[in-house]
């Protein structure tokens, strides 16, 4: 039997930039072992799998799927999923819940042009962990100790997903960053992280500038958009700084532009446009 599938990218108003997203659709009858080959298939950093919803209160289960297993919660699969359900449904405007690994998350889409949507998704409350070292940390980049940033150190913090945050005092760091793929794994294994997420935040602009790095198949991979990195630095800066609002501009390095629009409060508030791509049927 088939499934309908939808192809977006996250983050962006414009198809073939921001961050890919593949969404299988009614997928109840697939089993954990095909979502895992069908996300390997793609390519992408994340694929998706919505299934109906086994908690009250949820709209639809949304199973998103890294190449090396499942997430439990992540940020351009939740914006890039609803979108595809509402185009799906036809809804031009929609608020669902949709039921992940870390919980209820509310999302919001509105369709402006025909395949272009904004979205926007309440993150889980913020979690912080322990800081960690800046050598350690930006010495796992390819970066000095001396490019952290002097009031804001590395350090582990959740919005569903914990990820490890490294501020950098300059934004030319972030040009300079060649990770080191064994350094990294250890780093992210030890700390129980998914991502290093290395961000500059300009204050007097209310924006930031980030680049976030994980180990694949031993070397180093890097993700144009990671919403789930960029809720946490957003409360992450709130809790510091006392800022309201970053926008994060990321996937700049990889000619893959994004724009993250965050802003804090109980629950960080993540949203961006999303495009549709494509829409036809996988044959599974």
């Amino acid at each position: 039997m088939g499934h309908r599938l939808a192809w977006l990218d996250v983050f962006t108003s414009r198809a073939l930039l921001g961050n890919g997203l593949a969404v299988v659709h009614d997928a109840d009858d697939l089993d954990d072992a095909t979502m895992l080959a069908f996300a390997r298939e793609t390519r992408l950093s994340e694929t998706t799998f919505v299934q109906s919803a086994s908690e009250d209160g949820a709209d639809y289960r949304n199973r998103i799927w890294m190449t090396q297993g499942e997430l439990p919660m992540a940020g351009h699969p939740s914006l890039g999923t609803a979108v595809a359900v509402a185009h799906a449904r036809g809804d031009r405007e929609a608020r669902y819940v949709q039921q992940t690994g870390a919980g209820l998350q509310p999302v919001e889409v509105a369709f402006g042009e025909e395949r272009v949507a904004s979205a926007a998704m309440l993150q889980e409350p913020a979690v912080f962990g322990e800081e960690v070292d800046p050598g350690e940390a930006l010495g796992a980049l390819g970066l000095d100790a001396a490019d952290a940033h002097p009031e804001l150190p590395p350090q582990l913090v959740s919005t569903g997903l914990l990820q490890l945050l490294v501020p950098v005092a300059e934004a030319a760091a972030l040009d300079r960053a060649r990770p080191d793929p064994a350094r990294l794994h250890a780093l992210l294994q030890r700390t129980g992280t998914t991502v290093a997420y290395l961000a500059f935040h300009d204050e007097p602009r209310v924006r930031a500038l980030a680049r976030s790095f994980f180990p694949e198949d031993g070397a180093v991979a890097e993700d144009p958009g990671t919403g789930s990195a960029a809720g946490p630095l957003c409360a992450y800066l709130h809790a510091r700084t006392g800022a309201e609002r970053v926008d994060v501009e990321q996937g700049v390095a990889m000619g893959r532009p994004c724009l993250i629009r965050c802003e804090a409060g109980e629950r960080v508030r993540v949203a961006g446009d999303v495009t549709i791509v494509a829409v036809g049927e996988l044959l599974l």
